[in-house]
């Protein structure tokens, strides 16, 4: 019933740009809260942008400056733009969704960030 699908991800070198996309369904999606995470191999799984339903965003210090995120309650989906990319970025990047204590997740689309 609830489904978060990302989209976007790909290999792109250093200073590159990229956008992700999550398309939801199954939710009210204008009352949730949402987010962009990702897991690095060997790493924990971080918080790297949200924004509330209220269209408040924020976002991890160490892209903070270097990526947007943004919603269209309209289209039912959020959106990650990602520019001057780092090696560091490399990640799978996972879409959420929140709202009290309801948390679903997307399956996780891969950027990979190398020359």
């Amino acid at each position: 019933q609830v489904q978060l699908v990302e989209s976007g991800g790909g290999l792109v070198q250093p200073g590159e740009s990229l956008t992700l996309s999550c398309a939801a369904s199954g939710i009210i999606f204008s009352i949730y809260d949402m987010g962009w995470y990702r897991q690095a191999p060997g790493k924990q799984r971080d918080l790297v942008a949200a924004i509330s339903s209220d269209g408040v965003k924020n976002y991890a210090d160490s892209v903070n400056g270097r990526f947007t995120i943004s919603r269209s309650n309209a289209k039912n989906t959020v959106s990650l733009q990602m520019n001057s990319l780092k090696p560091d970025d490399t990640a799978v990047y996972y879409c959420s969704s929140a709202r009290g204590s309801l948390r679903h997740w997307g399956q996780g689309t891969q950027v990979t960030v190398s020359s």
